[in-house]
């Protein structure tokens, strides 16, 4: 006598379809479909993980340079200037500074010209 998957197979469908639970039409309650709407949702959300990293940076670089600009400086003036004036501040908290901080943004941005001055 031949074995079937019985409850396995049936807890298998469970799980699948409570992951698929909310999708549209039948890519929420046919199997082979649910199936391959599970593929692609995993392979895009590989990708937009990765993307919303290349995202946010860019979102950062535009405030600094807005921020920077009201003040002076171009992005990449004040990003070499940083490295001149050895602060280690990244993209993220100094856009945050930009936005909440102003005060200790100009600071910075201070500390960044002097740096450049001896430059020129």
């Amino acid at each position: 006598m031949r074995t079937t998957k019985g409850a396995a197979r049936a807890k298998a469908k469970r799980r699948l379809f409570r992951k698929v639970k909310g999708f549209r039409g039948g890519r929420g309650g046919l199997l082979r479909t649910a199936k391959e709407s599970l593929v692609r949702a995993g392979v895009y959300a590989f990708r937009d993980r990765r993307a919303r990293k290349r995202d946010f940076r860019r979102l950062w670089i535009i405030r600094i340079n807005a921020a920077v600009r009201e003040r002076g400086l171009r992005y990449g003036e004040f990003i070499h200037g940083l490295a001149k004036a050895q602060i280690e501040l990244d993209r993220k908290s100094l856009s945050e500074m930009a936005i909440a901080d102003p005060a200790g943004f100009d600071a910075v941005v201070e500390q960044v010209k002097a740096a450049l001055g001896t430059e020129r």
